[in-house]
């Protein structure tokens, strides 16, 4: 599938990602890898080139590779420990029981420290990485739809990256944009999924709807699990945009047929933070699923008839009087159940 960043072919759809999984980050019988202290820097030797055979690395010298660049370009005096590189975002991400052998174009970084001179050599010079990025002081998104959103800066290669989630029915695919999407680390058990799962196994309901939608995990969760009528919807339009391609990515897995795209990529980051929703996306079939970008504040029965249950993910969960706001604002507005995961 066309890549809204980089133009080129980064996004696979989920049946063909998760059949390539297997074999993806495991060694062959002519890997060797060195684990590297963490805590220290490397040693003072070269990195290991990539595997003649397969082609991977260990992760552990492909961070002091990146280790390398960076010093070399002063980014990083050379006494910083390895882990001061920053956080290797592997592509996919999912729940590995051991540390991964990479193949080329398989890590995104995020690092505090990265300058323009080390990104544009890394993804030159070091064959796993396929993007740089420079982390700002936030979490990217928006707290607020009043508020300044914050993201971070891609300096070099395309960030975009997919996160593989389990569920009950089967897992799903989470296709991100990194520098504009906050970061989740798949584990075995995600805590959010199995409340979702927990909410509908309790009200069973035909509509659920996901306010606060990110990049569509839940929502597609709750198509998996085989609700009937699923609605992602978030005010960021990087959230809005992928979850828009992630019901594309996951449509083999779920009952539905095309998915019709009507607001583009390029159509919503000219309008980063919306007010009055807008449809994104809809699919059709025995389940139907829409996309939107708007405020959840603005929604209501007309938009939304015959909703059930409804997540409201908030940024800010730890504001009671927030939280219990815009709780009190939904059901007057929309109705139906609601929970906070």
């Amino acid at each position: 599938m066309h890549c809204p960043v980089c133009g080129h072919d980064c996004v696979t759809d989920a049946r063909k990602l998760l059949q390539a999984l297997p074999g993806r980050f495991a060694p062959c019988p002519d890997c060797m890898g060195l684990i590297y202290d963490k805590r220290l820097p490397p040693p003072d030797i070269s990195p290991a080139e990539p595997c003649p055979s397969c082609g991977k690395r260990f992760i552990d010298e492909v961070c002091a590779d990146i280790y390398r660049v960076m010093a070399g370009e002063g980014d990083l005096a050379g006494t910083e420990p390895l882990a001061a590189v920053g956080t290797p975002l592997i592509h996919p991400g999912f729940a590995m029981r051991l540390a991964p052998y990479l193949p080329p174009g398989s890590l995104i970084l995020l690092s505090k420290k990265v300058g323009e001179r080390a990104a544009a050599r890394l993804v030159a010079e070091v064959p796993e990485v396929r993007g740089v990025v420079r982390a700002g002081a936030g979490t990217p998104g928006i707290a607020d739809t009043d508020a300044e959103p914050a993201t971070h800066t891609l300096l070099a290669g395309c960030d975009v990256r997919a996160d593989i989630f389990p569920t009950r029915a089967g897992p799903v695919v989470v296709y991100k944009q990194q520098s504009a999407l906050h970061v989740e680390f798949p584990r075995d058990h995600n805590a959010k999924i199995l409340t979702l799962e927990r909410e509908i196994g309790r009200r069973r309901p035909r509509t659920f709807v996901d306010a606060c939608s990110g990049a569509g995990t839940l929502g597609l969760a709750a198509a998996r699990a085989g609700i009937h009528h699923v609605v992602c919807n978030d005010a960021w339009y990087a959230a809005a945009s992928w979850a828009a391609c992630n019901l594309q990515v996951n449509r083999e897995l779920l009952d539905i047929g095309e998915v019709t795209v009507h607001r583009s990529y390029d159509d919503l980051r000219h309008h980063p933070v919306a007010r009055d929703p807008v449809l994104v996306a809809t699919a059709a079939g025995a389940q139907e699923v829409e996309v939107y970008q708007g405020d959840l504040r603005l929604f209501d029965a007309v938009l939304l008839p015959g909703v059930d249950l409804a997540a409201l993910d908030l940024f800010e969960k730890k504001d009671a009087e927030k939280v219990g706001l815009i709780t009190a604002a939904w059901l007057a507005r929309v109705g139906g159940d609601i929970f906070i995961p």
